[in-house]
């Protein structure tokens, strides 16, 4: 496959290269996210998109902002997130150190560096590597009745009527309609979001928000802002609870009931935490498809983190899903452990405290993206942060490797979870442009 480097903020993954691989476009948008000021510890790869051939030689470059600034600097180095191969000191003596090393197979490396001031202060700084992208492979087979579990877990969401309620609220758009949707789940549970769109009676585009993790309300912004641009907006809560409470209300949620939510019922796959939001997704989207005001030909789903891992998991389970835009998705390669590699959150095969182990990562395989994965035949965008912790970029690519349909992966070199320092602003501007083409009814990706 060929690959496109991007140096400027004003082009911003612009261009996008073709893969020969399953169509994948890898795109790498290194430069566009560099902090306004230079850290006290820099640690980046000879390669400033971080990304290597199998076998190829990877050199981080180690900098310190002034000779002395550090007492002491430790390292090490490990392979998908997990697997230290290699750990030691770094002299810094003229404020740049230099660490080598280079992977056999595709996979990913992640180096973290932690320097100590006279005062014993310690800074923390991390650099990744990225081998072969399009050819990390899954932790483990798909379920053999994967497909047949989701399908009976569908059948029972049929079988609890949606009955949805739709009360009329105040846009503060002059343009704008939003109401707040209500609707019903399985055994007793309900969904709970906003819709908005445009004024008048014309057919729309249709975009669906889920949400990251934890336990908060709903901005009407979000979808107020997409209706205001054109979408038939849906915005769902990832979970049961009302959507503009106050911050207290969500805090004591947090604290009581929902106390790590997404360890309950992790060791059974008909009782995971996760089995109403999934299915609170699909129903969700199978809400805008029996609007009178979708167009019948564009539906978007779109989420990061937890929010990502709802993307992918509905782009392969609702035949009507048209295009997905994952940031940082979670819930990819559950299994990862079994090879050496991190899990992303919410880390099944590490939250087994006072349960069967064997029974929390066999439930957790059912609920991992990489087994909805192959499944996906629309067109994805993703984004992979190379130093993301919470959602490690190896998991994540093997989940995109098994899918069928159009590919957009946006590497983000300097990319943790959380978008630290802007860094995830290349992905940021290319969902723009993606959600710019549907709107106007173009093929994604966009060229």
């Amino acid at each position: 496959m060929r690959l496109a480097y991007f140096r400027g903020r004003s082009l911003l993954c612009l261009a996008w290269i073709i893969g020969s691989v399953f169509g994948t476009r890898w795109t790498n948008c290194h430069g566009a996210d560099a902090a306004a000021t230079k850290p006290v510890l820099v640690v980046a790869t000879d390669h400033t998109n971080g990304i290597y051939a199998v076998g190829e030689p990877i050199v981080w470059r180690v900098e310190t902002g002034n000779i002395g600034a550090f007492s002491e600097a430790r390292y090490n180095l490990k392979q998908g997130g997990q697997t230290v191969l290699r750990e030691g000191k770094l002299a810094l003596n003229n404020s740049i150190e230099e660490v080598a090393a280079k992977l056999s197979e595709p996979g990913t490396l992640l180096l973290e560096v932690k320097a100590t001031d006279s005062q014993g202060k310690t800074t923390r700084a991390l650099g990744g590597a990225i081998v072969a992208p399009g050819q990390i492979p899954v932790s483990a087979p798909r379920p053999e009745d994967f497909d047949a579990f989701w399908q009976s877990k569908l059948e029972e969401l049929g079988k609890a009527p949606a009955n949805p309620s739709l009360t009329p609220g105040e846009s503060g758009k002059d343009n704008v309609d939003y109401w707040q949707l209500s609707m019903d789940n399985i055994r007793g549970a309900h969904i709970r979001g906003q819709l908005a769109r445009p004024k008048g009676g014309e057919k729309r585009p249709a975009m669906l928000i889920v949400q990251w993790a934890g336990v908060y309300g709903l901005a009407k912004a979000w979808v107020t802002d997409p209706a205001a641009a054109g979408w038939l907006a849906l915005n769902i809560n990832a979970h049961d609870l009302p959507i503009d409470q106050t911050a207290e209300f969500y805090k004591d949620q947090f604290e009581g009931p929902l106390k790590e939510y997404w360890k309950a019922g992790n060791d059974d796959r008909d009782k995971s935490y996760f089995l109403r939001m999934y299915l609170s997704a699909y129903r969700a989207a199978q809400y805008l498809t029996e609007r009178p005001d979708w167009d019948g030909k564009t539906l978007l789903v779109t989420g990061a983190s937890q929010g990502g891992l709802q993307t992918l998991m509905l782009a392969g389970l609702h035949p009507k899903i048209t295009a997905a835009i994952a940031c940082v998705p979670a819930g990819c390669d559950e299994t990862g452990p079994k090879v050496g590699r991190s899990p992303g959150w919410p880390g099944w095969y590490w939250n087994t405290q006072g349960k069967d182990a064997a029974k929390v990562i066999e439930a957790g395989r059912y609920y991992d993206v990489v087994n909805f994965a192959q499944n996906v035949k629309c067109p994805v965008l993703v984004g992979v942060g190379l130093i993301d912790e919470t959602c490690p970029a190896a998991g994540i690519l093997a989940a995109v490797n098994q899918m069928k349909g159009p590919k957009e992966v946006v590497f983000l070199p300097k990319g943790d979870h959380q978008g630290t320092d802007n860094s995830h602003a290349a992905f940021n501007a290319r969902a723009r442009a993606w959600k710019e083409a549907l709107l106007s009814g173009a093929s994604v990706p966009p060229k």
